[in-house]
């Protein structure tokens, strides 16, 4: 079982950065790949960034590729979303979530945190 609690969001201009961070507790934590989505309001959720357990491999969505960078410091259970030249269209709720395997699906991942909202004003 895992725990995560996001924290880090809040109302930023476009163009500015956003740190975003994921506290985990729970056993075994360094076994699992960690991912973030975010859900607009009206939108499905959906997939940001994932990195695997050793924090060696990242995987972005397309529309943040180059903006965002996704980390993670296993001996401290956390782990990062670096959110850089936001835009408008990246308001959402941004959720972290862990799985077994790195995947950019939804059903992937086993626990979620509750979100943390991320509001970029034009």
């Amino acid at each position: 079982q895992v725990q995560l609690v996001e924290s880090g969001g809040g109302l930023v201009q476009a163009g500015g950065s956003l740190r975003l961070s994921c506290a985990a507790s729970g056993r075994s934590f360094s076994s699992y790949s960690m991912g973030w989505f975010r859900q607009a309001p009206g939108k499905e959720r959906e997939f940001v960034a994932a990195i695997s357990w050793s924090g060696g491999s990242g995987y972005y969505a397309d529309s943040v590729k180059g903006r965002f960078t996704i980390s993670r410091d296993n001996a401290k259970n956390m782990v990062y979303l670096q959110m850089n030249s936001l835009k408008p269209e990246d308001t959402a709720v941004y959720c972290c979530a862990a799985g077994s395997v790195v995947t950019v699906t939804v059903v992937g991942y086993d626990y979620w945190g509750q979100g943390t909202q991320v509001t970029v004003s034009s």
